[in-house]
């Protein structure tokens, strides 16, 4: 592995908030509306915490409508699988029918 590729996923998951994100995300695809509430930060700083994570390669993003929803990349190195196994799953990380990104 490349070492310049192993240090940004390092750093990208050197962060408690990170860190909880990829917690949520273990259970499956979670819209960008939930992650304000689990945090308890704004819209944005959860945003930059998204982007470090999708620039190292560890999560991905889709359109839905106007909202993203992000999900953990199948294909990981073997340092990331073995630091996710590393992470319990977070259950409060369920999309919302009222954020208006699903239908009931």
């Amino acid at each position: 592995m490349e070492l310049d590729f192993m240090e940004k996923q390092l750093k990208a998951v050197a962060d408690a908030n990170r860190l909880k994100l990829l917690a949520c995300l273990k259970k499956g695809e979670v819209c960008v509306c939930d992650f304000v509430d689990v945090l308890g930060i704004s819209q944005p700083a959860v945003s930059q915490h998204l982007r470090k994570l999708k620039e190292a390669g560890i999560i991905t993003e889709r359109k839905v409508g106007t909202w993203k929803h992000y999900r953990i990349v199948e294909d990981q190195t073997a340092l990331m699988v073995g630091i996710l196994q590393q992470i319990a799953p977070l259950s409060t990380c369920d999309c919302k029918i009222q954020c208006g990104c699903v239908e009931e």
